[in-house]
């Protein structure tokens, strides 16, 4: 008698992730999803119960989406913009009756307009910043801002061995040109890369 061995729904989502770092490597950005401990960095601190609106960019798989909606109040609109196809149908399989808009975030204003939201309380980003040339960095902070309410936050991550990259340097020292603050997290070394979180405050 034969048997077919059954791989875990998570597993499923590594390979498949993984495949899609292979042939995408400048869209991904990561060889893995994000871990629990990263996702959970992500969260820290965020007051959901004041929170109106929640935008998430890039959630590939959903490895912050799950801390995200666990804690989002029942009045508090969210959805999320994913532009990779695989990833956008691993994340509806993950969230079924969640909305997820496919396409570029820098047309995040058009995507809050189809949802009825004029301000957001808070981003979160899973963007790969450190792939990202200088205009599309430079368009996607701008569109984050158009629809950040003040004192809204984008909060982001990213990898050590970003830092050491050019495009990565050029980000982080970006960053002040946009927002009034900007604080960032120890690192979260259980993670595959080594990471830390960024808060950035309009």
């Amino acid at each position: 008698m034969s048997t077919t061995a059954v791989v875990p729904r998570s597993s499923k989502h590594g390979y498949r992730f993984l495949r899609e770092f292979i042939t995408q490597p400048f869209v991904i950005g990561a060889v893995a999803p994000s871990s629990k401990r990263l996702a959970r960095k992500m969260v820290e601190g965020v007051d959901f119960t004041a929170a109106n609106a929640i935008v998430e960019f890039g959630p590939g798989t959903g490895a912050f989406t799950t801390k995200i909606l666990r804690r989002l109040s029942p009045s508090c609109r969210y959805f999320a913009i994913e532009l990779n196809p695989t990833m956008a149908d691993l994340w509806r399989e993950r969230h079924p009756g969640r909305t997820l808009h496919q396409g570029s975030v820098e047309h995040v204003d058009q995507f809050c307009a189809r949802e009825g939201i004029e301000q957001v309380d808070v981003i979160f980003s899973g963007l790969p910043w450190a792939s990202f040339d200088d205009r599309l960095q430079e368009a996607t902070l701008a569109a984050s801002l158009r629809v950040l309410k003040p004192g809204g936050q984008l909060i982001t991550f990213g990898y050590r061995v970003g830092t050491m990259l050019p495009k990565g340097r050029r980000f982080y020292r970006r960053l002040p040109k946009f927002f009034s603050r900007v604080e960032r997290s120890e690192y979260v070394w259980r993670n595959i890369p080594p990471a830390f979180v960024v808060r950035c405050t309009k």
